[in-house]
């Protein structure tokens, strides 16, 4: 079968960052808001008092320390809690479709490759801007790409399912090469006002050129040698919000049309899927766990992530092993392990071994094992 390879990635990121002691500054204001206004029901016990946030709280919880964001001022806004943008005209480009092309400008750049050499757009992320038309025939046509694009949704995993999706085009000849684009406007479903998820998302968005091995020219090539995916249908995350939203009105704003998640079980049941996750596919590789050098590991949890390599080493990973992104840019849903295989891939050396992996809602799990040509 056609070698296959990701010869460029990109990132963009947003122009604003959020510390962990803005965000909590801004909920701790809420909720003192809240539980003044509420006093008279607090104290007869029909409204529940809310309780203040902390830094420490949010790094030791999921070693996350600040994040970036489309827009800063309405979500640090305690009486507002979500960003301001602007809606753009139809004739205007869209803001998800924006960061597209500024990554994907970048990916193209380190693949050494042009818009002309691309014949697929694959837009995959968790959260579209709008229903149609697809996102990724707007990008498609903003970066003059001929062929065709859609767009795709495995929530966190669906990076590793659009490199899974990108490698079937090539290997059937369906395209040349596929740009995989992933913009992750997350603080668009958060609920600022949770004190266990008000932390948890940043914004920013990935792409990756997929393409054959035998045709690429680019000086940061990874040949892909296997890639697994799995779904297991799970409600411990979820997002209600969508189109029939609309039929049931006494729905409208409610909390579950925003990002919730049952964290400890999230934690305690795709932990052990991830390892076993990777374990497979690295020995589908032909690989032992000992032949991979680096793990580009889904970033929402940093302790889910020492779990999972420790799992699969038996050891706790060094720092170089299991690189860590979320620290500076938190959750970035599906591009978190592309950002972290972007900012930690030049200085493996040829020949060496490693494995992006991503896990999120569904469940969903996406594992493809790489060498650095």
């Amino acid at each position: 079968m056609k070698s296959v390879v990701i010869s460029g990635t990109g990132l963009f990121t947003p122009p604003y960052s959020i510390s962990n002691d803005e965000l909590v500054t801004a909920f701790n204001a809420y909720v003192e808001l809240h539980n003044t206004e509420h006093a008279a029901a607090i104290a007869a016990g029909e409204v529940t008092a809310l309780e203040p946030s902390s830094s420490g709280f949010i790094e030791k919880a999921s070693g996350i320390k600040s994040r970036y964001v489309m827009e800063k001022e309405g979500i640090l806004d305690p009486k507002h809690m979500t960003s301001r943008i602007a809606e753009r005209g139809d004739d205007e480009i869209s803001l998800q479709a924006e960061m597209c092309v500024a990554a994907a400008k970048d990916a193209l750049a380190r693949a050494g490759r042009v818009a002309g050499d691309i014949d697929m757009v694959l837009v995959a992320a968790s959260n579209m801007q709008r229903a149609y038309p697809a996102m990724a025939v707007e990008v498609q046509e903003a970066l003059g790409i001929e062929g065709y694009g859609f767009d795709m949704n495995v929530a966190c995993s669906s990076a590793t399912f659009g490199i899974q999706t990108a490698m079937a085009a090539v290997q059937t000849g369906q395209a040349r090469a596929v740009l995989v684009l992933n913009p992750e406007i997350t603080s668009g479903h958060l609920n600022f006002r949770d004190r266990d998820s008000h932390f948890i998302f940043g914004d920013a968005c990935t792409a990756m050129i997929i393409e054959a091995a035998d045709t690429a020219v680019g000086e940061h090539q990874f040949e892909i040698l296997d890639s697994k995916l799995k779904t297991k249908f799970s409600n411990n995350i979820r997002n209600n919000f969508g189109f029939m939203n609309r039929f049931d009105e006494s729905g409208v704003g409610a909390s579950d049309k925003l990002f919730r998640q049952q964290g400890r079980k999230v934690f305690k049941e795709v932990c052990p899927m991830a390892a076993e996750m990777i374990r497979e596919t690295v020995e589908a590789a032909g690989l032992e766990i000992p032949q991979v050098s680096r793990y580009w590991l889904h970033q929402a949890n940093l302790n889910m992530n020492l779990l999972i390599t420790r799992t699969l080493l038996g050891r706790d990973a060094e720092p170089g092993e299991a690189p860590v992104i979320l620290d500076s840019y938190a959750n970035t849903s599906s591009a978190g392990s592309i950002i972290a295989f972007h900012k930690y891939q030049d200085d493996l050396p040829q020949g060496a071994n490693g494995v992006i992996c991503s896990f999120g809602a569904g469940y969903s799990i996406g594992c493809v094992v790489v060498r650095k040509k």
